[in-house]
């Protein structure tokens, strides 16, 4: 518990400090496939749900996931290919954070990736690997590249105001970004968890951005 006090006080004062910079995270491009087929559905997608003709967004949220895979490979592979099987456009995120706090770049930090429902539109989103049969096991080297890399974007990215996880998709309506067209699409979530949402609003305490209580 003594460690765990201290690191989210080391953190929260990297933050503050601002030792952080302009300067991005180690960051490992690692693309899934991008084609004019992915350009197209992306672009389908935006019509049905959000009524926009869009393929890329302006960033005014981070939303934060765990995979509910053991591997940061089996994310990549999930996110790989353009379509799902009902031939529309994939699930993805932006990037994903592996064990031992490896962020990984899987596409621009500006496209539509379909990773939250109502959001989409704009939202940059973290996958953290873990979460197996919804057990809370994120990793403390993912907390760290999580502050790191959320700094990075709010930095690069000043329209960025809110973070929230994909479990509190619900509350963060309240945001007013919430924006769904299509009746009763909706789906239940529980991560990354209450525990990790709360020691990362702690460590970014000093950005500015906006959290909802877990």
């Amino acid at each position: 518990m003594r460690l765990r006090t201290l690191l989210l006080c080391w953190l929260g004062l990297y933050c503050f400090l601002g030792i952080a910079s302009a300067q991005p995270p180690v960051i490992i491009d690692k693309p899934i496939l991008w084609n004019d087929y992915r350009e197209e559905l992306m672009t389908e997608y935006a019509r049905a749900h959000y009524g926009m003709d869009i393929t890329r967004i302006t960033p005014r949220a981070v939303v934060v996931h765990w995979t509910a895979g053991p591997t940061w490979e089996s994310a990549f592979w999930t996110f790989y290919h353009e379509a799902m099987s009902d031939g529309t456009l994939n699930v993805a995120s932006h990037f994903i954070v592996d064990r031992d706090g490896t962020i990984y770049r899987l596409t621009e930090e500006t496209a539509l990736n379909r990773h939250i429902i109502g959001y989409n539109w704009c939202a940059i989103g973290i996958e953290n690997v873990g979460g197996v049969g919804g057990a809370e096991d994120l990793t403390e080297a993912e907390l760290a590249a999580n502050v790191e890399l959320i700094h990075y974007l709010r930095q690069k990215y000043p329209t960025i105001e809110y973070v929230f996880g994909h479990y509190q998709q619900d509350i963060a309506r309240e945001s007013g970004l919430y924006l769904e067209k299509v009746a009763d699409y909706y789906a239940f979530k529980t991560d990354p968890g209450a525990y990790f949402m709360g020691r990362l609003r702690t460590a970014l305490v000093a950005e500015g951005l906006k959290f909802w209580p877990e």
